[in-house]
């Protein structure tokens, strides 16, 4: 069925509350039992099959991911530690968290990392029991229709399509990137997701025929959308889950004009990301329980670990001129072809646990035309941070402390990522391609000029057109009003000034998680079990990025897709209505 404001049915048996890259996936697994009522809630807008938005089917994601229509419009976070004894507060940065169906396979860079087998043998170390490598592999593979390779490793009848455009169509920046690469005796390797050495490989993406394909275009198709026993509710946000003693039994919407709408369910699967899951369980009374008395919420479960031990991969970037030869190639509509990985040494961390992103494309607009970057990222960070609501208010935004670099060794390893792709640099034939590099990050500057806004539009070809002109003028503009302040040589040679920048320059890669994590019985701060299931309560289960223990090495997409798959299997498998 397709989204509607209206909906006769009032009782189900599955609810789930939140259509992002895990819910349209047990949204339909689920439904493929045609005696079990599935309902989808999704606070966005639908992506309905013929008719989803060209900036989400682009495959240049610049668009779609500044689409104010498909985001939480009031989510900031705290990106540096907040401290605890001062008024002073860092400021609060603009986090753009989907509010569309497909959530953020709908807008993101649709790169398609699996993270690291080491990854997933940590999360059972962590108490998630039956999550090794071995145990999500078979899940990889059945979401994946791998475009380039087959074999035991790759899945080839899944709904998600996944490619590579290789080497030999790389456009200049990459190219000359992979040489630079190759001089400091990094090697070329063809399948991130099955080899899992050090050196630079082409990024897998969900796209096929140049076109993203997300979660809600893959798995909920005309096909899936025929069901009769599956009804897909958009532009309708949850209030609260609905309890009756310690059993979730439903869900409070809210509707227009201030009227409120109570849906039974038997069963509760909250898939709405790592930010509005922990968020939702507050305000419906589940969590922490000295922060629930706070806000006058009844205690239906005091689960410390709700909104507890949130993490991102802090980044930050450098940034050159390049020439129209060296650009962004229009065929492929691709500004990411390449990732380097490596490992930082930093002391107890992980092998391979740093990641360079090559894109010859930093914005929509001209001058982001101009402009490639290089995305500086700590791939396994040890920093944490938190999320707690502010009001039993459902309209009121939680609070979102990231605590990027809290952590000192993720500091030190954006410090030493800088100076090495400043050694990069000065390789040849990168030296010749990327002009003039320099410190960048997404700054309150870069955010406010990135906005989809006809003037921005202007000025940004303006300031396109003067930098075509003489070396010196681009120098110069480039200098003192594109990018002012150090310039990359001065600022890697001064330890200080480059501490600082990192401390202040460093940005969150939009893959939160990790704020409801599953965990042993016993563990204080784990929320769930190892299928989903909420410790304390029943009829209440969590199949998002939230479950993770601990963050994978790469983008968290395709291992929430991967969670999705695996919890709606043991789900169907284990649970016997009465």
């Amino acid at each position: 069925m397709f989204c509607s404001e209206n909906n006769e049915m009032q009782s189900f048996d599955v609810i789930i509350v939140g259509g992002g890259a895990s819910g349209c996936v047990i949204a339909n697994r689920l439904s493929e039992d045609t005696d079990r009522r599935v309902l989808l809630v999704e606070a966005g807008a639908d992506t309905p099959p013929d008719k989803v938005p060209l900036d989400v089917l682009d495959s240049y994601p610049g668009r779609a991911y500044l689409n104010p229509s498909y985001t939480w419009p009031d989510l900031n976070g705290y990106l540096r530690p907040v401290p605890h004894n001062s008024p002073e507060r860092p400021p609060l940065a603009r986090y753009e968290q989907a509010r569309i169906l497909g959530g953020g396979s709908s807008i993101n860079g649709q790169v398609a990392a699996r993270g690291f087998p080491a990854d997933y043998d940590d999360w059972a170390e962590l108490g998630a029991n039956g999550w090794r490598w071995k145990d999500v592999l078979p899940y990889f593979r059945k979401l994946e229709r791998d475009l380039d390779f087959n074999g035991p490793d790759h899945g080839q009848d899944g709904p998600i399509p996944i490619r590579r455009i290789f080497r030999n169509e790389w456009d200049g920046l990459t190219r000359a990137a992979a040489g630079a690469f190759e001089h400091l005796g990094f090697v070329y390797r063809k399948d991130m997701n099955a080899m899992f050495d050090e050196g630079f490989f082409p990024a897998p993406f969900t796209n096929e025929n140049g076109q993203r394909v997300s979660t809600a275009i893959g798995y909920l198709g005309a096909n899936q959308r025929r069901r009769k026993n599956l009804s897909i509710r958009c532009n309708s946000q949850v209030k609260r889950i609905v309890f009756e003693h310690r059993v979730a039994v439903g869900i409070e919407l809210e509707l227009a004009g201030g009227l409120s709408e109570t849906i039974r369910g038997r069963h509760i699967f909250v898939t709405a990301g790592a930010i509005h899951t922990p968020a939702l369980l507050q305000r419906s009374g589940v969590g922490p329980a000295l922060l629930l008395k706070e806000f006058g919420i009844p205690v239906v479960a005091n689960r410390a670990g709700v909104g507890h031990g949130l993490q991102d991969h802090a980044a930050v970037s450098i940034s050159a001129f390049l020439q129209r030869k060296d650009r962004f190639d229009e065929r492929t509509r691709r500004h990411i072809h390449m990732h380097l990985r490596y490992s930082s040494n930093v002391e107890g961390g992980s092998p391979l646990d740093m990641v360079i992103n090559t894109a010859s494309r930093s914005a929509w607009h001209p001058l982001g035309q101009q402009i490639g970057s290089f995305q500086l990222f700590v791939g396994k960070p040890f920093s944490r941070g938190s999320v707690k609501i502010l009001s039993g208010d459902w309209r009121t935004a939680p609070e979102v402390r990231f605590e990027l670099l809290s952590d000192r060794r993720d500091h030190l390893r954006l410090m030493e990522a800088m100076r090495l792709m400043a050694l990069a640099l000065q390789e040849e034939p990168l030296k010749s391609v990327a002009l003039d590099p320099f410190p960048s990050s997404y700054s309150s500057k870069v955010r406010r000029i990135g906005a989809l806004k006809v003037s921005n539009q202007l000025l940004t070809a303006a300031a396109a057109f003067l930098l075509e002109g003489p070396t010196p003028l681009r120098r110069a503009l480039l200098r003192y009003l594109v990018a002012p302040g150090a310039g990359l040589a001065e600022l890697v040679s001064n330890e200080d000034a480059l501490s600082r920048f990192v401390s202040e320059g460093a940005t969150p890669t939009w893959h939160a998680c990790s704020t409801c994590r599953m965990g042993s019985s016993d563990d204080i701060n784990a929320v769930t079990d190892s299928s989903g299931k909420v410790y304390g309560i029943e009829g209440l289960s969590i199949g998002d990025a939230s479950l993770m223990p601990a963050i994978t090495r790469g983008n968290t997409v395709l291992p929430t897709i991967m969670i999705a798959e695996k919890i709606s299997e043991e789900w169907r498998c284990s649970f016997k209505y009465g």
